[in-house]
């Protein structure tokens, strides 16, 4: 079902197209020199020599299609992209030869460059840098949405500089993420998991005043638990974000003043959790987590709970493990309500990172009608409706003819 059309159950997004040029209102491309910005930064593993491989290349994949129809118009393509994290300077460990080798595989004849990252103009987006990136380039395509929330050089800076275009998948990722909170069928279900409640308050405060149901789970979900008066032993608890849950717990996100008034969906929090204590032992507890204790998955009861709400949904869209899902011990939570997705007879979004990779593991990814690359980039997507790269598109030089006459 990935990929499928938003008529499937989402509300239609292509509105958020207007104004950004796509493929199609590209100049004749044949023989045409084309940069585009693709997001390989894919997990590597070492092979039984000790050599780099991609580990897993969904990735690059997704390129694939605008890759080819480049190259079949007759274009020159060159790729770039980042990967992992090195120190703004060349590192071994992260030179593009495994990736290029996969890519090779998949699609000979494109040219990929190196690490972006290598050079600290790429994250300073420095004009001398983008220079370099464009030098030879007639044409930029941004096939790139999962790091398009970034406002890095080979990001932003080519489309003040050539004809552009967003690539088919970043065109897709904004027209179905666009379309989930603009009129999704109903109910419309969100489950929202990982870490760290300070980068995903902004979300939830978006997606409470949307959806039917709000499911809270994986590590933030015991800020929310501890805001309530809950016991939550060691676990992870973000005390700066307290007031915040809270607010959004009981519908007032006026800072304490009074009430907004806004009508929000269901918050579902977790009701039971598997806790990891003393000497490894680990044990179903209620929401309440005994002190030298620490929840590190959603419970039985709460997979059941969240299964059975996604199971009734028209829309769905999931972003984020509901526990610590590299111990099997605690993966549980998160293989479940992935297993409920995938079941679904709505529209179902997942937004990219672990709760992607949870499907692919199950086998369960082409049961999904919407497999989003970006994690951060799909949220803030969400949260503010646009992002700087998508920005960057709508003011390239060819976007001029694409905007809407102010009235």
């Amino acid at each position: 079902m990935t990929g499928s059309g938003i008529g499937s159950g989402a509300a239609d997004g292509s509105s958020a197209l207007v104004g950004l040029p796509l493929l199609e209102d590209l100049p004749d491309l044949a023989g045409r020199r084309v940069l585009v910005r693709v997001d390989f930064n894919v997990p590597l593993e070492e092979d039984a020599h000790g050599a780099l491989r991609v580990a897993d290349d969904f990735r690059i994949r997704r390129a694939l299609p605008t890759l080819r129809r480049l190259v079949d118009q007759g274009a020159r393509v060159t790729a770039c992209s980042h990967l992992g994290r090195p120190p703004d300077a060349p590192d071994p460990r992260w030179e593009m030869a495994p990736v290029r080798a996969a890519l090779d595989d998949l699609l000979p004849g494109i040219t990929l460059l190196e690490n972006l990252r290598f050079s600290p103009g790429e994250k300073h987006n420095d004009p001398a840098f983008v220079d370099s990136l464009v030098d030879g380039a007639d044409i930029y395509v941004n096939e790139a949405f999962s790091a398009s929330h970034r406002a890095h050089a080979s990001i932003v800076g080519p489309p003040s500089r050539l004809p552009s275009a967003a690539g088919l998948e970043l065109a897709r990722e904004v027209e179905v993420l666009a379309g989930l909170l603009r009129s999704p069928k109903r109910p419309f279900v969100a489950v929202v998991g990982g870490a760290k409640i300070a980068d995903k308050l902004g979300i939830l405060e978006v997606l409470a005043q949307k959806v039917d149901v709000l499911a809270v789970g994986g590590a933030m979900a015991f800020t929310f638990l501890a805001a309530q008066g809950h016991r939550v032993g060691d676990s992870l608890v973000d005390p700066s974000h307290m007031d915040a849950c809270a607010r959004l717990l009981t519908g007032d996100r006026s800072g304490g003043a009074e009430s907004t008034g806004v009508r929000r969906g269901q918050v579902l929090l977790p009701t039971d959790t598997v806790a990891l204590g003393p000497e490894e032992a680990v044990e179903i507890v209620g929401a309440d987590v005994p002190d030298g204790w620490r929840g590190l998955d959603i419970g039985p009861e709460t997979a059941r709970t969240f299964s059975e709400v996604i199971a009734d949904a028209a829309t769905v869209f999931w972003n984020g493990p509901l526990g610590v899902v590299e111990d099997e011990r605690f993966a549980a939570g998160t293989s479940e309500v992935a297993r409920a997705v995938a079941s679904c007879p709505g529209f179902t979004a997942v937004g990219g990172g672990d709760s992607v990779s949870a499907l692919r593991h199950l086998g369960l990814a082409n049961r999904v009608n919407f497999l989003s690359t970006g994690g951060g980039a799909s949220l803030e997507f969400l949260e503010r409706g646009d992002l700087p790269g998508l920005a960057a598109l709508r003011d390239a030089p060819n976007a001029a003819r694409l905007r809407v006459p102010e009235p």
